[in-house]
């Protein structure tokens, strides 16, 4: 075979590589203020397409690094939403249960222990527990000889996997970290308010679900004049083996009361503390105080009373639009068969989830929420999932109400941009800060044409870019977006 010129091999590998570099730029150019991050240091990959239908390719309008794996954070949520949405459906309702191996006798008596047995509900409030107590008392209890036991068989503790989790079992300064049990209330958080008192005086701060405080509360909030500066710092701790939440800062008289929640160090004590102080309301006297347990209820303990959550479906809006990390987590955890489930076997089932989703490549889920940094996809991937639920005819329209459009979301910083992309758009943000900056959309859009779209912009930071605003990067993605639906 004779050997071709140098000159010769030169031009070849040009031309290959000028082809290259074509076909990158005519892909990016949909992105082409986005890119300008990726030139500053940062990681992306991005990708936005048209949805055809089944007998068309779908039609890439921009895409940078697009099968890149990245932290997608809260934009994992989206993989929460489809799996449990794909495996019980809108209507789902996860039932809380009140039982004992002993019935009441004709005067109220209950020679047993009471158990809640927890359905891993991720909605479950304080409304509940005092339904649940009403129907114990319409049941004809009136007094239990033996212990209110809160059984969380089905998962907790469940063993944490941020450093955030991991430091709530001594002090909380938020409330996104709650750890999880599938017996916990109130979304895994304490809640109090704060409302002003007399000026130059203490406010008053009150249990948000009780009548008296069910913790110790250290309060040096201050109350200042009319239109005088607000604000609080509130911290919760451990002391002496019990929970404590100190309150601090100041509140102006004519200011509305305040809400603060903050983690609680164990839900399923927590759980037995508000239900224990509701049935002590209602007039019905727990002998041995209250517990919690792992075991699963014995097997002839009976259903004394029960509360059904909320449908599914409402369950996702809220766990959706305002990236609740409980919610999310416990929605994973209920996908697991096994008692005793743990975050690693929810992001296995997740992981499965998304491997029977066509085109969708490498993934790897090891929470449903998205607080850990392990969980790596790409916006290849998270597309493919909204191109799968797009699909799902039964399910879209209510996986699609949990994102939410920017002009009139609960989000105000998406509120950015044009009319065009605040308008025609629907969006799940990411936002993680340690180890590394990570800002993530991924949502639908509907063109100037009516077609739909879906999009995915994951950035994530390194050692050095450590920090990335949340303007900027809604800046560039909204006014790439807003040429895209534009011009389709």
């Amino acid at each position: 075979m004779p050997c071709r010129p140098l000159s010769s091999w030169l031009a070849t590998i040009m031309a290959v590589s000028l082809a290259v570099l074509a076909t990158s730029s005519v892909q990016a150019a949909g992105f082409s203020h986005l890119q300008e991050l990726g030139q500053q240091g940062y990681q992306i990959s991005a990708q936005a397409r048209l949805l055809g239908d089944s007998a068309e390719e779908p039609e890439i309008l921009g895409s940078i690094t697009p099968e890149k794996l990245l932290t997608p954070a809260s934009v994992t949520k989206v993989y929460t939403a489809a799996a449990i949405l794909d495996a019980l459906g809108p209507q789902y309702r996860f039932t809380t249960t009140l039982k004992s191996t002993a019935r009441p006798t004709g005067d109220g008596v209950l020679n047993g222990d009471l158990i809640l047995d927890g359905g891993g509900d991720p909605g479950l409030t304080s409304e509940d527990l005092w339904r649940l107590t009403q129907r114990l008392y319409q049941a004809g209890v009136r007094q239990v000889t033996g212990q209110l036991l809160i059984s969380q068989w089905r998962f907790g503790p469940v063993e944490c996997r941020t450093v955030d989790r991991c430091a709530v079992a001594e002090r909380s300064d938020n409330a996104y970290s709650a750890l999880l049990s599938s017996s916990g209330v109130n979304y895994g958080s304490w809640c109090v308010q704060v409302a002003p008192g007399a000026v130059g005086g203490p406010a008053r701060v009150t249990d948000c679900n009780a009548m008296t405080p069910l913790m110790g509360i250290s309060n040096t909030v201050t109350t200042q004049g009319a239109n005088g500066a607000t604000g609080l710092v509130a911290s919760r701790v451990q002391e002496n083996g019990t929970e404590h939440l100190r309150v601090a800062g100041k509140i102006a008289i004519n200011e509305l009361p305040q809400e603060i929640y903050r983690a609680s160090a164990d839900p399923a004590a927590q759980t037995a503390t508000i239900l224990g102080a509701m049935l002590e309301l209602a007039g019905i006297k727990v002998e041995g105080g209250h517990g919690t347990t792992s075991e699963r209820p014995p097997s002839n303990a009976v259903r004394l009373a029960a509360v059904d959550g909320k449908p599914l479906q409402e369950l996702l809006l809220r766990m959706l639009n305002y990236s609740n990390n409980y919610m999310a987590d416990l929605m994973a955890l209920d996908l697991v068969e096994e008692p005793q489930a743990q975050l690693d076997q929810a992001g296995e089932i997740l992981e499965a989830f998304a491997a029977k989703i066509p085109g969708h490549g490498p993934v790897t889920l090891e929470s449903g929420s998205g607080l850990t940094t392990g969980n790596k996809t790409s916006a290849q991937g998270v597309n493919s999932v909204l191109e799968y639920m797009y699909g799902r005819s039964e399910l879209f329209p209510v996986f699609a109400a949990g994102l939410q459009a920017p002009t009139n979301g609960p989000m105000r910083h998406l509120r950015r941009g044009s009319q065009t992309f605040q308008s025609h758009v629907m969006v799940k943000t990411g936002t993680l800060n340690q180890p590394v900056a990570v800002r993530a959309l991924s949502g639908y859009f509907r063109t100037a044409g009516q077609r739909w779209g879906v999009f995915t912009v994951l950035v994530n930071g390194t050692s050095n870019t450590p920090y990335l605003s949340w303007s900027r990067v809604l800046d560039l993605v909204s006014l790439d977006l807003d040429q895209m639906i534009s011009q389709h």
